[in-house]
Protein backbone atom coordinates (compact mmCIF):
# COMPACT_ATOMS: atom_id res chain seq x y z
CA UNK A 1 0.00 0.00 0.00
CA UNK A 2 1.36 3.51 -1.04
CA UNK A 3 1.32 6.68 0.82
CA UNK A 4 1.96 9.96 0.15
CA UNK A 5 1.64 12.58 2.48
CA UNK A 6 -0.41 10.11 4.75
CA UNK A 7 -2.82 9.65 1.92
CA UNK A 8 -3.77 5.97 0.46
CA UNK A 9 -2.83 6.02 -3.18
CA UNK A 10 -4.29 3.68 -5.31
CA UNK A 11 -3.17 2.05 -8.77
CA UNK A 12 -4.40 0.55 -11.82
CA UNK A 13 -4.85 -3.34 -11.57
CA UNK A 14 -3.69 -4.60 -15.34
CA UNK A 15 -2.05 -7.77 -16.54
CA UNK A 16 -1.67 -9.21 -13.03
CA UNK A 17 -0.01 -5.94 -12.07
CA UNK A 18 -0.68 -2.79 -9.97
CA UNK A 19 0.41 -0.22 -11.99
CA UNK A 20 1.11 3.89 -11.49
CA UNK A 21 -1.22 6.45 -13.56
CA UNK A 22 1.10 9.42 -13.80
CA UNK A 23 -2.22 11.78 -12.76
CA UNK A 24 -4.40 11.27 -10.05
CA UNK A 25 -7.96 12.15 -8.52
CA UNK A 26 -8.44 13.26 -5.02
CA UNK A 27 -10.85 11.39 -3.26
CA UNK A 28 -12.74 12.68 -0.18
CA UNK A 29 -14.29 11.40 2.74
CA UNK A 30 -17.50 11.72 3.14
CA UNK A 31 -17.18 12.10 6.92
CA UNK A 32 -14.84 14.46 6.95
CA UNK A 33 -15.10 16.19 3.69
CA UNK A 34 -11.12 16.10 4.07
CA UNK A 35 -8.94 14.58 0.72
CA UNK A 36 -8.07 11.28 2.10
CA UNK A 37 -7.24 9.15 -1.16
CA UNK A 38 -5.75 9.58 -4.57
CA UNK A 39 -7.27 7.71 -7.73
CA UNK A 40 -5.77 6.81 -10.89
CA UNK A 41 -6.69 9.34 -13.50
CA UNK A 42 -6.69 6.95 -16.21
CA UNK A 43 -7.70 7.53 -20.01
CA UNK A 44 -6.84 6.02 -23.36
CA UNK A 45 -3.13 4.80 -22.68
CA UNK A 46 -4.24 3.15 -19.39
CA UNK A 47 -7.24 1.24 -21.21
CA UNK A 48 -5.44 0.04 -23.89
CA UNK A 49 -3.18 -1.23 -22.10
CA UNK A 50 -6.31 -3.43 -19.72
CA UNK A 51 -7.68 -4.19 -22.70
CA UNK A 52 -4.51 -5.61 -24.63
CA UNK A 53 -3.90 -7.68 -21.32
CA UNK A 54 -7.58 -9.14 -21.20
CA UNK A 55 -7.29 -10.50 -24.65
CA UNK A 56 -4.10 -11.97 -24.12
CA UNK A 57 -5.93 -13.78 -21.34
CA UNK A 58 -8.90 -14.76 -22.67
CA UNK A 59 -7.93 -17.87 -25.03
CA UNK A 60 -6.57 -19.92 -21.35
CA UNK A 61 -9.14 -18.51 -19.12
CA UNK A 62 -12.30 -19.30 -21.91
CA UNK A 63 -10.93 -23.03 -22.58
CA UNK A 64 -11.20 -23.76 -18.71
CA UNK A 65 -14.20 -26.34 -17.75
CA UNK A 66 -16.92 -24.63 -15.92
CA UNK A 67 -16.04 -26.34 -12.98
CA UNK A 68 -12.46 -25.06 -12.67
CA UNK A 69 -13.46 -21.38 -12.95
CA UNK A 70 -16.48 -22.16 -10.25
CA UNK A 71 -13.43 -23.46 -7.88
CA UNK A 72 -11.50 -20.22 -8.51
CA UNK A 73 -14.63 -17.78 -8.16
CA UNK A 74 -15.67 -19.81 -5.02
CA UNK A 75 -11.90 -19.17 -3.81
CA UNK A 76 -12.10 -15.46 -4.36
CA UNK A 77 -15.45 -15.25 -2.22
CA UNK A 78 -13.89 -17.06 0.70
CA UNK A 79 -11.12 -14.55 0.96
CA UNK A 80 -13.17 -11.49 0.70
CA UNK A 81 -14.98 -13.46 3.26
CA UNK A 82 -12.26 -13.78 5.45
CA UNK A 83 -11.27 -10.09 5.31
CA UNK A 84 -14.92 -8.95 5.47
CA UNK A 85 -14.23 -6.29 8.05
CA UNK A 86 -11.47 -4.75 6.39
CA UNK A 87 -13.33 -4.33 3.58
CA UNK A 88 -16.67 -3.04 5.47
CA UNK A 89 -14.43 -0.42 7.06
CA UNK A 90 -13.11 0.76 4.01
CA UNK A 91 -16.63 0.98 2.33
CA UNK A 92 -18.00 2.88 4.77
CA UNK A 93 -15.29 5.12 5.24
CA UNK A 94 -15.08 5.11 0.69
CA UNK A 95 -18.78 6.11 0.37
CA UNK A 96 -20.11 7.12 3.60
CA UNK A 97 -22.54 4.35 4.19
CA UNK A 98 -22.80 3.23 7.75
CA UNK A 99 -20.11 0.87 8.97
CA UNK A 100 -23.75 -1.72 9.82
CA UNK A 101 -25.20 -1.47 6.33
CA UNK A 102 -21.67 -2.46 4.80
CA UNK A 103 -20.88 -5.06 7.33
CA UNK A 104 -24.15 -6.74 6.72
CA UNK A 105 -25.25 -5.95 3.78
CA UNK A 106 -22.27 -4.55 0.93
CA UNK A 107 -19.77 -6.88 1.57
CA UNK A 108 -21.74 -10.69 2.11
CA UNK A 109 -23.53 -9.68 -1.47
CA UNK A 110 -20.39 -9.41 -2.71
CA UNK A 111 -19.51 -12.80 -1.42
CA UNK A 112 -22.41 -13.89 -2.38
CA UNK A 113 -22.13 -12.96 -6.11
CA UNK A 114 -18.89 -15.15 -6.49
CA UNK A 115 -20.94 -18.38 -4.81
CA UNK A 116 -23.94 -17.73 -6.56
CA UNK A 117 -22.45 -17.53 -10.32
CA UNK A 118 -19.72 -19.94 -9.23
CA UNK A 119 -22.76 -22.26 -8.63
CA UNK A 120 -25.56 -20.95 -11.69
CA UNK A 121 -22.51 -21.55 -13.86
CA UNK A 122 -22.47 -25.46 -13.54
CA UNK A 123 -26.29 -25.83 -14.10
CA UNK A 124 -27.17 -24.35 -17.09
CA UNK A 125 -28.56 -26.00 -20.01
CA UNK A 126 -28.84 -25.95 -23.37
CA UNK A 127 -31.67 -26.66 -26.20
CA UNK A 128 -32.22 -29.75 -28.24
CA UNK A 129 -34.55 -30.78 -30.84
CA UNK A 130 -35.09 -33.39 -33.59
CA UNK A 131 -36.77 -33.39 -36.98
CA UNK A 132 -37.16 -37.42 -37.44
CA UNK A 133 -38.79 -36.67 -40.98
CA UNK A 134 -35.19 -34.58 -42.14
CA UNK A 135 -32.88 -37.39 -40.04
CA UNK A 136 -31.51 -34.13 -38.24
CA UNK A 137 -30.99 -33.21 -34.97
CA UNK A 138 -30.47 -29.69 -33.67
CA UNK A 139 -28.82 -28.15 -30.62
CA UNK A 140 -27.54 -24.81 -29.00
CA UNK A 141 -24.06 -24.04 -27.56
CA UNK A 142 -22.89 -21.14 -25.82
CA UNK A 143 -19.97 -19.21 -25.76
CA UNK A 144 -17.97 -16.68 -23.92
CA UNK A 145 -17.50 -13.64 -26.25
CA UNK A 146 -14.49 -12.05 -25.43
CA UNK A 147 -13.35 -8.91 -23.41
CA UNK A 148 -16.21 -7.22 -21.26
CA UNK A 149 -16.40 -3.69 -20.39
CA UNK A 150 -17.85 -3.16 -16.55
CA UNK A 151 -19.04 0.48 -15.13
CA UNK A 152 -20.18 0.43 -11.90
CA UNK A 153 -21.72 3.30 -9.57
CA UNK A 154 -20.73 4.92 -6.90
CA UNK A 155 -23.49 4.02 -4.49
CA UNK A 156 -23.06 0.09 -3.91
CA UNK A 157 -19.32 -0.30 -4.76
CA UNK A 158 -18.19 -3.52 -4.25
CA UNK A 159 -21.60 -4.64 -4.13
CA UNK A 160 -22.31 -3.82 -7.80
CA UNK A 161 -19.03 -4.41 -9.26
CA UNK A 162 -19.20 -8.15 -8.19
CA UNK A 163 -22.62 -8.26 -9.58
CA UNK A 164 -20.80 -7.96 -13.21
CA UNK A 165 -17.56 -9.63 -12.54
CA UNK A 166 -18.72 -12.67 -11.46
CA UNK A 167 -21.22 -13.57 -14.05
CA UNK A 168 -18.82 -12.15 -17.03
CA UNK A 169 -15.91 -14.60 -16.06
CA UNK A 170 -17.76 -17.54 -14.84
CA UNK A 171 -18.99 -17.26 -18.71
CA UNK A 172 -15.15 -17.86 -19.59
CA UNK A 173 -15.26 -13.85 -20.58
CA UNK A 174 -12.14 -11.98 -19.51
CA UNK A 175 -13.02 -8.19 -17.86
CA UNK A 176 -12.07 -4.95 -17.50
CA UNK A 177 -13.63 -2.69 -14.83
CA UNK A 178 -13.89 0.54 -14.08
CA UNK A 179 -15.84 1.54 -10.87
CA UNK A 180 -16.96 4.53 -9.92
CA UNK A 181 -13.80 7.22 -9.22
CA UNK A 182 -15.85 8.23 -5.91
CA UNK A 183 -15.38 4.83 -3.91
CA UNK A 184 -12.46 2.67 -5.68
CA UNK A 185 -11.28 1.55 -2.63
CA UNK A 186 -12.80 -1.87 -1.97
CA UNK A 187 -12.49 -2.53 -6.11
CA UNK A 188 -8.07 -1.70 -5.29
CA UNK A 189 -8.70 -4.14 -2.25
CA UNK A 190 -9.99 -6.77 -4.46
CA UNK A 191 -7.49 -6.75 -6.90
CA UNK A 192 -4.84 -8.03 -4.10
CA UNK A 193 -6.74 -11.25 -3.56
CA UNK A 194 -6.94 -12.19 -7.44
CA UNK A 195 -4.00 -14.34 -7.01
CA UNK A 196 -4.30 -15.96 -4.74
CA UNK A 197 -7.45 -17.39 -5.95
CA UNK A 198 -5.98 -18.65 -9.04
CA UNK A 199 -7.14 -16.13 -10.98
CA UNK A 200 -5.21 -15.78 -13.80
CA UNK A 201 -3.16 -12.96 -14.68
CA UNK A 202 -5.28 -10.40 -16.90
CA UNK A 203 -8.43 -11.94 -16.69
CA UNK A 204 -9.67 -9.21 -14.32
CA UNK A 205 -8.03 -5.75 -14.77
CA UNK A 206 -9.36 -2.60 -13.22
CA UNK A 207 -8.81 0.87 -14.12
CA UNK A 208 -9.64 4.02 -12.11
CA UNK A 209 -10.82 7.06 -13.07
CA UNK A 210 -13.88 9.33 -14.64
CA UNK A 211 -16.26 8.10 -16.60
CA UNK A 212 -15.47 11.20 -19.65
CA UNK A 213 -11.95 9.57 -19.67
CA UNK A 214 -11.43 6.19 -18.66
CA UNK A 215 -14.93 5.00 -19.50
CA UNK A 216 -15.36 6.29 -22.95
CA UNK A 217 -12.41 4.93 -23.28
CA UNK A 218 -13.27 1.50 -22.73
CA UNK A 219 -16.82 2.14 -24.14
CA UNK A 220 -15.13 3.23 -27.62
CA UNK A 221 -12.68 0.36 -27.54
CA UNK A 222 -13.15 -1.87 -30.79
CA UNK A 223 -12.02 -4.73 -28.91
CA UNK A 224 -14.65 -5.03 -26.35
CA UNK A 225 -17.39 -6.39 -27.65
CA UNK A 226 -19.87 -5.83 -24.39
CA UNK A 227 -20.39 -3.49 -22.04
CA UNK A 228 -22.44 -3.56 -18.55
CA UNK A 229 -22.80 -0.48 -17.57
CA UNK A 230 -24.83 0.74 -14.10
CA UNK A 231 -25.40 4.29 -13.37
CA UNK A 232 -27.52 7.34 -15.04
CA UNK A 233 -29.72 7.46 -17.81
CA UNK A 234 -28.02 10.38 -19.36
CA UNK A 235 -24.60 8.27 -19.08
CA UNK A 236 -26.47 5.40 -20.87
CA UNK A 237 -27.32 7.51 -23.84
CA UNK A 238 -24.03 8.78 -24.46
CA UNK A 239 -22.74 4.90 -24.29
CA UNK A 240 -25.37 4.10 -26.42
CA UNK A 241 -24.11 6.69 -29.23
CA UNK A 242 -20.49 6.17 -28.91
CA UNK A 243 -20.96 1.86 -29.09
CA UNK A 244 -23.85 2.16 -32.13
CA UNK A 245 -20.79 2.20 -34.36
CA UNK A 246 -18.89 -1.45 -32.95
CA UNK A 247 -22.87 -3.13 -32.84
CA UNK A 248 -21.84 -3.73 -29.19
CA UNK A 249 -24.32 -5.56 -27.02
CA UNK A 250 -25.46 -3.46 -24.16
CA UNK A 251 -26.77 -4.05 -20.67
CA UNK A 252 -27.97 -0.84 -19.23
CA UNK A 253 -28.91 -0.70 -15.16
CA UNK A 254 -30.39 3.26 -14.91
CA UNK A 255 -32.14 5.33 -12.77
CA UNK A 256 -35.36 4.74 -10.96
CA UNK A 257 -38.21 6.60 -8.89
CA UNK A 258 -39.43 3.97 -7.15
CA UNK A 259 -43.08 4.36 -5.61
CA UNK A 260 -43.92 3.01 -2.31
CA UNK A 261 -47.80 2.57 -2.10
CA UNK A 262 -49.37 2.24 0.99
CA UNK A 263 -52.66 1.17 1.10
CA UNK A 264 -55.11 1.85 4.45
CA UNK A 265 -55.59 -1.83 4.87
CA UNK A 266 -51.60 -2.20 4.83
CA UNK A 267 -49.65 -3.59 8.19
CA UNK A 268 -47.98 -0.47 9.15
CA UNK A 269 -46.09 -1.99 11.68
CA UNK A 270 -44.51 -3.72 9.08
CA UNK A 271 -44.71 -1.02 6.20
CA UNK A 272 -43.32 1.79 8.65
CA UNK A 273 -40.04 0.51 9.35
CA UNK A 274 -38.62 -0.91 6.11
CA UNK A 275 -40.21 2.32 4.09
CA UNK A 276 -38.17 3.98 6.31
CA UNK A 277 -35.04 2.39 5.31
CA UNK A 278 -35.64 2.49 1.71
CA UNK A 279 -36.68 6.01 1.14
CA UNK A 280 -33.52 7.05 3.72
CA UNK A 281 -30.80 4.63 2.18
CA UNK A 282 -28.27 6.88 0.63
CA UNK A 283 -27.25 12.15 0.60
CA UNK A 284 -28.92 16.51 -1.52
CA UNK A 285 -29.89 20.15 -0.81
CA UNK A 286 -31.35 21.72 -3.76
CA UNK A 287 -34.33 19.37 -3.66
CA UNK A 288 -35.66 20.46 -0.81
CA UNK A 289 -35.39 24.11 -1.80
CA UNK A 290 -36.79 23.60 -5.22
CA UNK A 291 -39.60 21.70 -3.47
CA UNK A 292 -40.30 24.56 -0.95
CA UNK A 293 -40.32 27.04 -4.22
CA UNK A 294 -42.94 24.77 -5.74
CA UNK A 295 -45.16 25.48 -2.31
CA UNK A 296 -44.22 21.97 -0.71
CA UNK A 297 -43.82 21.61 2.65
CA UNK A 298 -40.96 20.30 4.98
CA UNK A 299 -42.66 18.20 7.70
CA UNK A 300 -38.97 17.51 8.93
CA UNK A 301 -35.20 17.46 8.15
CA UNK A 302 -33.72 19.94 6.01
CA UNK A 303 -34.22 23.48 6.67
CA UNK A 304 -36.54 22.61 9.82
CA UNK A 305 -33.70 20.77 12.48
CA UNK A 306 -30.86 21.57 13.19
CA UNK A 307 -27.82 19.20 12.54
CA UNK A 308 -25.52 19.03 15.89
CA UNK A 309 -22.03 17.51 14.46
CA UNK A 310 -18.77 16.68 16.18
CA UNK A 311 -16.38 19.39 15.21
CA UNK A 312 -13.99 16.95 13.37
CA UNK A 313 -17.27 16.08 11.06
CA UNK A 314 -18.35 19.44 10.30
CA UNK A 315 -17.18 19.50 6.90
CA UNK A 316 -18.80 16.32 5.85
CA UNK A 317 -21.51 15.38 3.72
CA UNK A 318 -24.16 15.22 6.28
CA UNK A 319 -27.93 15.76 5.82
CA UNK A 320 -31.09 14.91 8.36
CA UNK A 321 -33.35 12.30 6.74
CA UNK A 322 -36.12 15.02 5.33
CA UNK A 323 -39.66 14.19 4.33
CA UNK A 324 -41.77 16.60 2.19
CA UNK A 325 -45.55 16.79 1.20
CA UNK A 326 -48.15 18.76 -0.05
CA UNK A 327 -45.49 18.35 -3.32
CA UNK A 328 -46.99 18.08 -7.05
CA UNK A 329 -46.94 15.36 -9.28
CA UNK A 330 -44.90 17.64 -11.91
CA UNK A 331 -42.02 18.62 -9.19
CA UNK A 332 -38.93 17.52 -9.10
CA UNK A 333 -39.06 15.88 -6.35
CA UNK A 334 -42.00 13.30 -7.64
CA UNK A 335 -40.25 12.95 -11.23
CA UNK A 336 -36.38 13.29 -10.44
CA UNK A 337 -34.19 10.45 -8.71
CA UNK A 338 -32.75 11.92 -5.54
CA UNK A 339 -29.90 9.76 -4.07
CA UNK A 340 -30.16 11.15 -0.47
CA UNK A 341 -32.53 10.87 2.12
CA UNK A 342 -35.24 12.97 1.13
CA UNK A 343 -38.63 11.24 0.70
CA UNK A 344 -41.87 12.69 -0.69
CA UNK A 345 -45.31 11.71 0.71
CA UNK A 346 -48.39 12.10 -0.96
CA UNK A 347 -52.15 11.00 -0.45
CA UNK A 348 -54.42 9.29 -3.04
CA UNK A 349 -57.67 7.99 -3.10
CA UNK A 350 -58.35 5.26 -5.38
CA UNK A 351 -56.73 1.90 -6.75
CA UNK A 352 -57.02 3.69 -10.27
CA UNK A 353 -55.20 6.76 -9.62
CA UNK A 354 -52.32 5.54 -7.71
CA UNK A 355 -51.53 3.23 -10.30
CA UNK A 356 -51.64 6.08 -12.95
CA UNK A 357 -49.76 8.53 -10.72
CA UNK A 358 -47.22 5.84 -9.88
CA UNK A 359 -46.45 5.22 -14.00
CA UNK A 360 -46.46 8.86 -14.72
CA UNK A 361 -42.95 9.23 -14.22
CA UNK A 362 -40.02 8.40 -16.89
CA UNK A 363 -38.34 5.65 -14.69
CA UNK A 364 -39.71 2.07 -14.35
CA UNK A 365 -36.96 0.23 -11.59
CA UNK A 366 -39.13 -0.87 -8.58
CA UNK A 367 -42.10 0.08 -6.60
CA UNK A 368 -43.36 -1.72 -3.43
CA UNK A 369 -46.76 -2.14 -2.73
CA UNK A 370 -48.28 -2.61 0.95
CA UNK A 371 -51.74 -3.94 1.60
CA UNK A 372 -53.34 -7.35 3.11
CA UNK A 373 -55.38 -7.38 0.40
CA UNK A 374 -54.25 -10.63 -1.69
CA UNK A 375 -56.12 -9.33 -5.02
CA UNK A 376 -55.07 -6.15 -5.07
CA UNK A 377 -51.53 -6.49 -4.56
CA UNK A 378 -51.39 -9.12 -8.02
CA UNK A 379 -53.45 -6.47 -9.56
CA UNK A 380 -51.53 -3.65 -9.08
CA UNK A 381 -48.14 -5.55 -9.10
CA UNK A 382 -49.44 -6.35 -12.64
CA UNK A 383 -50.25 -3.08 -14.08
CA UNK A 384 -47.32 -0.77 -12.28
CA UNK A 385 -44.54 -0.29 -15.08
CA UNK A 386 -41.67 -1.49 -13.13
CA UNK A 387 -39.09 -4.20 -13.56
CA UNK A 388 -39.39 -5.73 -9.99
CA UNK A 389 -42.26 -5.12 -7.49
CA UNK A 390 -42.30 -6.00 -3.98
CA UNK A 391 -45.34 -6.51 -1.90
CA UNK A 392 -45.30 -6.35 2.00
CA UNK A 393 -41.28 -6.43 1.51
CA UNK A 394 -38.36 -4.24 0.49
CA UNK A 395 -35.01 -5.63 -1.58
CA UNK A 396 -35.81 -9.18 -1.04
CA UNK A 397 -34.12 -10.96 -4.21
CA UNK A 398 -33.57 -14.27 -5.65
CA UNK A 399 -30.42 -14.10 -7.85
CA UNK A 400 -31.90 -16.62 -10.22
CA UNK A 401 -34.96 -14.18 -11.35
CA UNK A 402 -34.56 -11.39 -13.96
CA UNK A 403 -33.43 -7.77 -12.06
CA UNK A 404 -33.85 -4.73 -14.30
CA UNK A 405 -36.02 -1.83 -15.32
CA UNK A 406 -38.51 -0.82 -18.02
CA UNK A 407 -38.70 2.51 -19.60
CA UNK A 408 -35.33 5.14 -18.66
CA UNK A 409 -34.82 2.57 -16.04
CA UNK A 410 -32.55 0.58 -18.65
CA UNK A 411 -32.36 -1.83 -21.40
CA UNK A 412 -31.74 -5.68 -20.52
CA UNK A 413 -31.70 -7.82 -17.37
CA UNK A 414 -29.24 -9.04 -14.74
CA UNK A 415 -29.75 -12.74 -13.02
CA UNK A 416 -28.54 -16.48 -13.45
CA UNK A 417 -30.29 -16.90 -16.72
CA UNK A 418 -29.96 -13.61 -18.08
CA UNK A 419 -26.49 -12.70 -17.16
CA UNK A 420 -25.86 -16.47 -18.78
CA UNK A 421 -27.17 -15.53 -22.13
CA UNK A 422 -25.81 -11.71 -21.81
CA UNK A 423 -21.85 -13.20 -21.41
CA UNK A 424 -22.35 -15.77 -23.99
CA UNK A 425 -22.56 -15.95 -28.12
CA UNK A 426 -25.41 -18.71 -28.67
CA UNK A 427 -24.82 -21.07 -31.98
CA UNK A 428 -27.20 -23.28 -33.55
CA UNK A 429 -25.65 -26.30 -35.01
CA UNK A 430 -27.20 -29.21 -37.09
CA UNK A 431 -26.28 -32.64 -37.75
CA UNK A 432 -28.17 -34.36 -40.39
CA UNK A 433 -27.66 -38.44 -39.36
Amino acid sequence: MAHSKALLVLENFIGGKFVPCSSYIDSYDPSTGDVYCRVPDSGKEEVEAAVKAAKAAFPIWSSKSPLERSQILNKLADLIEHDLEAFAQAESKDQGKTITFARTVDIPRAVYNFRFFASSILHHTTECTEVATMGCMHYTSRTPVGVAGLISPWNLPLYLLTWKIAPAIACGNTVVAKPSEMTSVTAWMMCKLLEKAGVPHGVVNMVFGRGAKAGEALVCHPDVPLISFTGSTLTAQRITEKSAPHCKRLSLELGGKNPAIVFDDADLTQCIPTTLRSSFANQVRSYVKKAQAEGARVLCGEGVDSLSLPTSNQKGYFMLPTIITEVKDESCCMQEEIFGPVTCVVAFDTEEEVIERANSVKYGLAATVWSSNVGRVHRVAQRLQSGLVWTNCWLVRDLNLPFGGMKASGIGREGAKDSYEFFTEVKTITIKH
